[in-house]
């Protein structure tokens, strides 16, 4: 037998190998039709990631948002920096539930899509494919805030470490053109224990607590910007409710004499918020014949 002939057959047996192995592998992510909506969606099955249109994003305007007008400059502003091509950070939004946070940065993509602005909204789970989303972002024209809403991490969970690599801690710098926009109701994002102030306990049986604390500190410290969110008072609670009644169609003259019922609805559901004045407006409009 020649040399030759044995190594075509180990050629052959090799592609064979190979062939099998590639099949193996996920495939890489689909380009999407950017033209198909403003708005996108991270969903992955199988080990195969996609980016899936989202047809009709929420129509919330930044004006629908009442009482966070700090909270919506200073977003704002730094979502006019980042469309502009001009230095920009990436915000952790935290606080209250139901007070608007997510509520803003939809209103920010509504503000900002017709000058290039994207979202792609990305899930926790998924939170381990987002350097496969930035390298398909890469050197597009638009602009891409990758939104994780209501993002927190348990004890044991190592998504968060794709995150912190995003945001600035890979060899590869991020693209200029992307964003990361994440809501929390924890500062830190993680949880801290009591007993992590202890200088002689351990904390998951390292030696040196402190570095474990700050550990989880130094997520949140990755995004450049943090804005806060605070419980709202009566009043504010009242004016939110009144602002989506008016813009449901309830009649001027029923606005004013349901404010009783709209305390009612807060104090039966233990909170005053931006959600639970949109979701009694929405009630009562359904029920007195608006168009909610």
């Amino acid at each position: 037998m020649s040399d030759t002939s044995s190594l075509e057959r180990l050629l052959t047996r090799a592609e064979a190998v190979l062939a099998r192995f590639e099949a193996s592998l996920p495939p890489a992510p689909e380009t999407p039709d950017w033209s198909a909506a403003v708005a996108f969606r991270w969903r992955s099955a199988a080990g195969r990631g996609r980016l899936q249109p989202v047809r009709h994003p929420h129509p919330i305007r930044l004006s629908d948002l009442e009482n966070i007008d700090d909270q919506k400059e200073r977003l704002v502003a730094n979502t006019r920096q980042f469309v502009a091509g001009r230095g920009a950070n990436n915000a952790l939004l935290t606080g209250s539930r139901g007070s608007g946070k997510s509520s803003l940065v939809k209103a920010v993509l509504n503000e900002f899509s017709g000058r290039g602005l994207r979202l792609i909204e990305v899930d926790k789970d998924d939170l381990v494919d987002l350097p496969d989303i930035v390298d398909l972002l890469d050197g597009r024209p638009e602009k891409f805030v990758i939104f994780c809403d209501d993002l927190s991490f348990e004890a044991g969970e190592t998504a968060y470490k794709a995150l912190k690599s995003v945001l600035d801690g890979s060899v590869a710098a991020p693209p200029d053109n992307v964003l990361i926009y994440a809501t929390s109701n924890r500062r830190h994002l993680m949880p801290e224990y009591f007993s992590e102030n202890l200088d002689t306990t351990r904390v998951d049986d390292e030696i040196h607590p402190g570095e474990a604390t700050e550990e989880k500190i130094s997520l949140s410290e990755r995004f450049g910007l943090w804005i806060s969110f605070y419980p709202f008072s009566q009043d504010d609670y009242l004016a939110v409710a009144r602002h989506w009644l008016c813009e449901f169609g309830v009649p001027a003259a029923e606005i004013e004499s349901c404010e009783r019922e709209a305390l009612n609805w807060a104090l039966g559901r233990g909170s005053r918020s931006g959600r639970v004045a949109w979701q009694f407006a929405r009630d009562f409009a359904g029920r007195h014949g608006g168009r909610a």
